[in-house]
């Protein structure tokens, strides 16, 4: 495999990611809306002014952006990805979008002679550090065996889950079961703290039982100390379980429980909190319970 890596994308989860391909002894291209980190630059990382300078010069091409708004601009638009591209190369999307929208950008990608994975993550800024992330790969084979030197350097738990689109489909059912643990975590530690109990005790409690789990573990320690500097922001995992709900609606399946978690989300977001970490959905349930679980930190 070609060392020559191309990383679009190089916001909170994707600068650490392209670090560790650096480490790894990668020669990396870069393109980022702000200015790359200087870290990678002095390491040796080369700035290219557009995707499709990336997509030249080098022989992976990994994205790393919000939406799928902006996946398809960046393989697509004037200067995407796709205006540099020559046949035998392999673009590989980590970004989390639409399932569908992921099979018709492969077979676009495909038709240019060059193989496609969607290869979604789960971890948030933590696992993106920690090279911990839990990497959802969807696509042909051999792409994948192409990609899991650059997979093993970013994630511990690595998968290939099937077709293009699949991954992207898992990491929709991963924010699923995340949003509705956040949920039961946050209600139940305001009833905790209602009821009059030390809800910091609780969790502890509770950790070494059945209902123990990460969302218990990181995120209701942020609910108690009150940290909600963002890991993973509310209006991504919106974003998420938007995807989940349009997804629903056409499979013609119901997901009551992921609507509600929505509607809450969608309180944070209508109280200022989008760009406050996912832990922050207990702000919704406290405000309609006028009680919050544990007092602000810096509240005389």
């Amino acid at each position: 495999m070609s060392n020559k890596i191309g990383f679009i994308g190089l916001g909170i989860m994707g600068a650490p990611m392209a670090a560790h391909l650096q480490r790894g002894g990668y020669k990396l291209f870069l393109h980022d809306r702000g200015n790359p980190p200087a870290a990678l630059v002095e390491g040796g990382a080369t700035v290219c002014t557009n995707a499709a300078e990336v997509a030249k010069r080098a022989d992976i091409v990994i994205l790393m952006v919000p939406d799928t708004p902006h996946v398809e601009d960046v393989l697509f638009g004037e200067h995407g990805v796709a205006r540099g591209l020559s046949g035998g190369k392999l673009v590989i999307d980590m970004s989390s979008i639409s399932p569908i929208a992921t099979k018709d950008f492969a077979r676009r990608i495909n038709a240019l002679d060059c193989l496609y994975l969607d290869a979604p993550v789960s971890g948030g800024e933590v696992g993106a550090k920690a090279a911990s992330l839990t990497i959802m790969v969807g696509g042909p084979a051999k792409a994948f065996e192409t990609a899991r030197p650059l997979f093993e350097l970013m994630g511990k738990n690595i998968t290939h889950v099937g077709a293009n689109g699949d991954g992207q489909t898992t990491k929709v059912a991963n924010q699923i079961i995340v949003a509705l643990n956040l949920q039961a975590v946050a209600e139940a530690l305001l009833f905790a703290s209602k009821a009059g109990a030390d809800p910091a005790k609780v969790r502890q409690a509770l950790m070494g039982g059945f209902a123990s789990s990460r969302i218990l573990e990181v995120h209701a320690e942020r609910m108690v100390k009150r940290t909600f500097e963002p890991g993973f922001r509310i209006e991504l995992h919106q974003k998420d379980l938007n995807l989940a709900l349009q997804g629903a609606k056409a499979l013609g399946v119901a997901l009551p429980n992921t609507a509600v978690v929505q509607e809450l989300m969608n309180t944070c977001a209508a109280n200022g909190l989008s760009g406050a970490d996912h832990s922050a959905l207990c702000r919704a349930i406290e405000l309609m319970s006028a009680h919050q679980i544990a007092p602000n930190p810096n509240a005389s």
